[in-house]
């Protein structure tokens, strides 16, 4: 089954926010987690709905995120103000570049220009990124109990090197940020292969995520996945990967190995024409970049 990732999911899982940027909040018999922290403008939603969810948000006891991507931990640090007994669970890498300046500025840069679009959400509510400490570093094969609920982590580069996945084996469900893809098409049932940092880890991390046999596939962005549509999803976009490859490389030779003119075509034909992929333009650009420069790096 495919569902929007839109309030109840199950008994265990429920959706604070919306289907574009969903933050999953686990409730275990002793322990609560959010999985990620999407747009900064998404905060004062997520704070309603997670009160919602749980009665109180201040019963949030952690906050963990996929990877280091502002519209998966963006609204982090506002939640952390707001419940100041909330832990935080990132990579290290994550921990890192939330400590620099710089790297706070371009995500409140990338942030404003879609301030408009969230203004019923935000209102006059300051919900700038900050920088922020990491209270619980997360690696391959960390256990965090919930009661009855265990998160078991696993780290899957490729989209970014700090790509983390959460795997609960007592609902067999995994949240995966974009490490195993994202729907593409108006109907969504195409597949968005995700590799940027990575062409060869983004495929071992889809094997690994293939390897656990999820019952429940939550996707980073749009919906969850149940049975096997959650297996044909993740076995198609390890289909769709090398597909998208050749695709790039297309690109490439028609421009002549010009990766600047590559890419402005691409984008022209590949989301101005075709009109199915989702993701913001400016989002979708400046991942296209990365993965023309990779797939250039990889003929070269």
């Amino acid at each position: 089954m495919k569902q929007l990732a839109t309030g109840r999911i199950n008994d265990h899982i429920h959706v604070a926010g919306n289907p574009y940027y969903p933050g999953y909040v686990m409730r275990g018999r002793e322990k609560s987690l959010m999985i990620e922290a999407g747009m900064n403008l998404m905060g004062p939603l997520y704070m309603k709905d997670v009160s919602t969810i749980l009665g109180d948000s201040q019963k949030l006891d952690f906050l963990f995120v996929t990877h280091s991507h502002y519209d998966h931990l963006g609204a982090a640090p506002y939640l952390k103000r707001m419940i100041p007994g909330l832990g935080l669970g990132a990579h290290e890498r994550v921990s890192a570049l939330m400590r620099k300046d710089s790297v706070i500025a371009m995500m409140n840069r990338l942030s404003d220009v879609q301030r408009g679009f969230f203004k019923d959400i935000t209102a006059d509510e300051d919900v700038t990124i900050t920088t922020m400490e990491t209270e619980h570093i997360l690696k391959d094969g960390d256990e965090i109990d919930l009661g009855g609920l265990t998160c078991h982590v696993y780290e899957v580069p490729g989209h970014t090197k700090d790509s983390l996945a959460f795997y609960f084996p007592e609902i067999r469900t995994i949240f995966a940020g974009e490490a195993a893809g994202l729907p593409e098409g108006k109907e969504g049932n195409g597949i968005q292969a995700c590799f940027l940092t990575s062409y060869d880890d983004y495929l071992a991390s889809l094997e690994k995520i293939i390897s656990l046999q999820p019952q429940y596939l939550c996707l980073g962005h749009g919906c969850v996945l149940t049975d096997d549509d959650a297996a044909d999803f993740i076995r198609s976009s390890l289909a769709a990967t090398p597909a998208f490859r050749t695709l790039i490389e297309s690109y490439l030779d028609q421009a002549n190995s010009d990766i600047e003119q590559a890419t402005l075509t691409m984008v022209r034909k590949e989301y101005d024409e075709r009109g199915v992929i989702k993701q913001e333009r400016n989002a979708y650009l400046t991942n296209l970049s990365a993965q023309i420069r990779l797939v250039a790096g990889m003929k070269s």
